[in-house]
């Protein structure tokens, strides 16, 4: 897989007045699923957020079904099993990782089993203590949206499916 999304990408990627929207909304935009990955929990986490941002006027939840309905169709979603999801869970406790630490844990398990060459997150400090061995492909969606803009700059990045932000 080239590339793995997290959920703080996610999240900036439909908040239009987010400090990182565009270039989250740029490795969103470009995702397609034969090389894009998220973890399914994050599409429960992206519901969690949204629905209880304190904003006016409040996103309503069949709102955010559609931005998770976005995700779905734009990245291979990743689950771990029973094992899976235990050996992360006992390395975090051996490591002393506490609280919701765990749940990046499991964002970065899952990134880890579909041999995602990038990891996209806006936790750059997080992620890389949690898993240094993939601390080199862990990066902001900033480089990516450098990358994409090259990669655009004959066509224009405008050519880019624009995801409807809130």
């Amino acid at each position: 897989m080239r590339e793995f999304i997290d959920t703080s990408v996610l999240i900036s990627a439909f908040r239009a007045n987010h400090p990182q929207h565009e270039a989250s909304l740029t490795v969103l935009s470009a995702a397609r699923k034969k090389h894009s990955a998220s973890a399914a929990h994050s599409l429960a986490e992206v519901y969690g957020v949204m629905t209880v941002l304190p904003v006016r006027p409040v996103i309503p939840p069949e709102q955010v079904v559609l931005f998770i309905q976005e995700i779905r169709e734009r990245c291979t979603l990743v689950t771990l099993d029973e094992g899976e999801y235990f050996e992360t869970i006992r390395s975090a406790a051996e490591r002393g990782f506490v609280s919701g630490r765990i749940y990046d844990a499991l964002l970065l398990r899952c990134a880890a089993k579909v041999k995602a060459e990038t990891i996209y997150t806006w936790n750059l400090k997080d992620f890389r203590t949690l898993a240094p061995e993939l601390a080199p492909r862990i990066r902001t969606p900033s480089c990516a949206a450098r990358t994409f803009s090259r990669r655009n700059s004959g066509s224009g990045i405008s050519t880019v499916v624009r995801i409807q932000a809130y």
